[in-house]
């Protein structure tokens, strides 16, 4: 998933920051994906959703540094990232690129997504 409402519906992190909760059947469907050992990809402000879930999780949402201090808040690593980049963690195997947290075009929104599909796709 990607984009504001995984901030505001998704999971409280629009309102409450680092202290926010998440849909409990978000939570459900991604503990199960980890378990399961099958690859997930985040874009824009949904890692944040995956720091809450995972805590010591490796991620981006770019280079907003008031969203990378609640990740951090929240036990997670962030990586500060430009357009089309994507962090990978291995253990959790979680592929994350900032889209449209950063000021970006449609192109290299496109391109961040089909990096975050290739390196998933490399995890499987």
């Amino acid at each position: 998933p990607g984009g504001f409402g995984a901030a505001k519906n998704l999971s409280s992190f629009a309102f409450e920051g680092a202290d926010c909760s998440v849909n409990p059947d978000v939570e459900k469907a991604i503990r199960e994906m980890v378990s399961l050992g099958k690859p997930v990809g985040a874009l824009c402000i949904s890692p944040v959703i995956l720091a809450k879930i995972l805590g010591d999780v490796e991620l981006t949402i770019g280079q907003d540094t008031g969203t990378a201090e609640a990740i951090e808040k929240m036990g997670a690593t962030h990586t500060m990232t430009s357009h089309g980049e994507v962090v990978v963690d291995k253990k959790y195997k979680v592929v994350t690129t900032p889209c449209y947290m950063l000021d970006a075009t449609i192109d290299q929104i496109g391109d961040g997504a089909s990096n975050v599909i290739d390196a998933v796709l490399e995890l499987t």
